[in-house]
């Protein structure tokens, strides 16, 4: 028998919406000890600093707005953006998830949740994000998990205690090595939970597995080191979609803000610094509107949006974090916006005139009018969204579907729902990986506890 410093029923590496989750599914289940080691609650999460929007289809939210949806519909919408259907499994698998961790954040944790129906989005053939009521984003749900977590008596939250490795014998996984202040510590556990951010943060692992994201504004956090799937990988994990990740074309050049994703259809407009437009601004998902942005030889556009357009998006962290940072101007007419950006007023003028048709791309959205916003913006990458290949319980695969026993994945650790590339990404799937594996995971190993 190996000397070990902990022994407990689950052992979870991160403390991010995924791992937070999986421990209060797993202890409602039936585990009796449940410990989260976290790399930095300084540092924080991918889930801290996101818009905190998620997507679900068939919840009570949206029956009393009166939107008709369910979890096949929802997931039918992500596979036809995507193109994924080798995932259509695991992508009904979270779909069917998804109102279940709505309802319960909102009836067992009290979070004031509702319905975006301001909050469109390409993709999504109904209103499906649901949301805090404030707008106050990811840190108010990291928030309510940590406070659920700290009330729960069999979890024990570790902080500054990264992960360094997977304990293995011929068996599978039988716990984890980790760092406190000084020294390694093994930790014996029934069940290892990867539920580590990905590797947005690390340019040698965007190097191997995800060229296109390299060069990019990151918007992640630090801690997106890749290092829990590199463990897994070592004893034989297999992964997909490492080559995709959650782009973002509303990423403002100057500040490294981001714009709200609604902004394109509510009638901005993107032009090139000549002044044309080169995109159907609406009809594009804002992770691949930052691909079609470093497309661009200027890697980066020009928006404009107006008032009317202003009052319906400005209700949003990433609209009040944008203004804080000074990151758009205010014009009262094209010469002062002309002035600015050194783009012809006539030029301009035929940008955000709705009845001007642009060859290859239509006429945009409706016409604008001054006074207008502008900002110069460029594509961005804020997570990673390849990862280990996992089964509808979480539980990590090797390249013949055979389960590693005692090893699951989750959130930026497990293989994303968003196909190969940026493209394919869907608003809410970062969210719906992280919030529905961890669903799945924590009731499988708690009923098995």
């Amino acid at each position: 028998m190996v000397d070990v410093d902990y022994e407990v029923d689950v052992a979870i590496v991160g403390g991010g919406a995924c791992g937070l989750t999986t421990a209060l599914r797993a202890v409602e289940s039936g585990a009796q000890s449940v410990a989260i080691f976290e790399k930095s609650t300084r540092q924080g999460c991918n889930s801290q600093f996101s818009s905190g929007s998620l997507a679900a289809g068939g919840t009570r939210f949206q029956a009393e707005a009166g939107v008709v949806d369910s979890p096949q519909r929802h997931a039918e919408d992500l596979m036809r953006v995507s193109g994924d259907r080798a995932s259509e499994e695991i992508v009904r698998a979270l779909c069917g998830a998804a109102p279940c961790y709505v309802e319960w954040l909102a009836d067992q944790l009290g979070y004031p949740m509702e319905l975006g129906l301001d909050m469109p989005r390409a993709g999504q053939s109904v209103p499906r994000l649901h949301t805090d009521v404030g707008r106050l984003g990811g840190a108010r749900l990291i928030d309510t998990l940590r406070r659920a977590v700290g009330d729960a008596e069999r979890i024990a939250f570790i902080d500054n205690t990264p992960g360094t490795g997977l304990l293995v014998d011929d068996r599978g996984v039988w716990g984890i090595t980790v760092r406190e202040p000084g020294e390694e510590k093994k930790v014996r556990a029934g069940a290892v939970v990867l539920a580590a951010d990905g590797f947005g943060a690390s340019q040698e692992m965007l190097a191997r597995f995800a060229p296109d994201a390299v060069g990019r504004v990151y918007g992640g956090v630090s801690t997106s080191t890749g290092d829990a799937i590199s463990w897994a990988m070592a004893i034989g994990a297999q992964t997909d979609n490492m080559a995709a990740f959650l782009g973002h074309g509303l990423m403002v050049s100057a500040t490294g803000t981001r714009l709200n994703p609604s902004l394109p259809l509510l009638g901005a407009v993107f032009v090139d610094p000549t002044g044309q437009r080169f995109v159907e601004e609406s009809a594009q998902g804002y992770s691949k509107l930052g691909s079609i942005l470093m497309a661009q030889s200027s890697r980066r556009a020009l928006i404009l949006w107006d008032e009317q357009a202003m009052s319906a998006a400005e209700n949003s962290e990433l609209m009040r974090d944008s203004k804080q940072a000074n990151a758009w101007k205010r014009y009262e007419d094209l010469e002062s916006l002309s002035a600015a950006t050194d783009i012809a007023v006539d030029a301009l003028a035929r940008a955000i005139d709705g009845s001007h048709d642009t060859p290859g791309i239509g006429a945009p959205l409706r016409s604008l009018a001054p006074p207008l916003y502008a900002t110069w913006v460029t594509g961005g990458i804020l997570t990673t969204q390849g990862g280990l290949r996992v089964d509808t319980g979480g539980r990590v695969l090797r390249a013949d579907r055979s389960v590693i026993r005692g090893l699951y994945a989750g959130g930026g650790s497990a293989a994303g729902i968003s196909g190969s590339s940026a493209d394919g990404y869907s608003s809410g799937n970062g969210l719906l990986t992280a919030f529905g594996f961890a669903w799945l995971i924590g009731q499988y190993i708690g009923s098995r506890s």
